[in-house]
């Protein structure tokens, strides 16, 4: 039997799908076809694909929650590590604050610098704070001092080597060294930093301008 394609098309554009009473055969098998395929399909959009994203979302979840427990598994069998390698900086802290002096012990420290420098037979011809005055910090102040003095080059190196073996941390910066031409010695400037822990007055006051910040009062 051959199918009259012209006659098919003739007939679904006369087709008043407005009223399904007047449907003829081809139309109706086709809404039918429309509907047994449709149904399958807007079934799995609108059911299936929704569980499917719920799977995923539930695989992406099961896959941080893994990675986070061997994260905190970790961190556990490290904790014994961890908290020893925690004793041993406080240990060496503890150890390195001890080299600051704290706060009556700093105009002996000063003797001392001074005392090193006399010893080496240098002339001190300024040997003050400078004039912005101590520094602090979160645990500890630093306080600069000016030095000029005059003496010949080996003396002042041995001043520089006493200064570096004190029992307290001092450093010598922004050195200068000039020479005399008349007396054949140098004069040398630099600035002596010194540093000394704070007290716990001192150390709560330093944390309460912190949190205030520049500018607050």
């Amino acid at each position: 039997m051959a199918v009259n394609f012209n006659q098919i098309v003739e007939e679904f554009k006369n087709t008043n799908w407005k009223d399904a009473g007047t449907w003829g055969a081809l139309p109706k098998l086709a809404v039918m076809l429309v509907i047994l395929v449709g149904m399958p399909i807007g079934g799995y959009f609108l059911v299936n694909q929704t569980q499917i994203e719920q799977i995923e979302e539930g695989r992406q979840k099961e896959a941080k929650l893994k990675d986070e427990y061997v994260n905190k598994k970790k961190q556990a069998i490290n904790l014994d590590l961890h908290r020893q390698q925690l004793r041993e900086i406080d240990t060496q802290f503890g150890a390195l604050l001890k080299q600051l002096p704290n706060k009556s012990q700093m105009d002996a420290l000063l003797v001392d610098i001074n005392q090193a420098g006399l010893g080496r037979g240098l002339q001190f011809e300024l040997f003050k704070p400078h004039p912005s005055g101590e520094m602090r910090r979160e645990f500890y102040a630093e306080l600069p001092i000016q030095v000029k003095v005059t003496g010949t080059y080996h003396d002042m190196g041995a001043f520089a080597s006493d200064v570096g073996q004190l029992s307290r941390i001092v450093t010598l910066q922004d050195v200068a060294i000039a020479a005399e031409q008349q007396s054949g010695n140098l004069t040398m400037e630099a600035t002596a930093r010194t540093f000394r822990y704070l007290d716990d007055d001192e150390v709560a006051e330093q944390r309460k301008a912190s949190k205030k910040g520049p500018g607050k009062k």
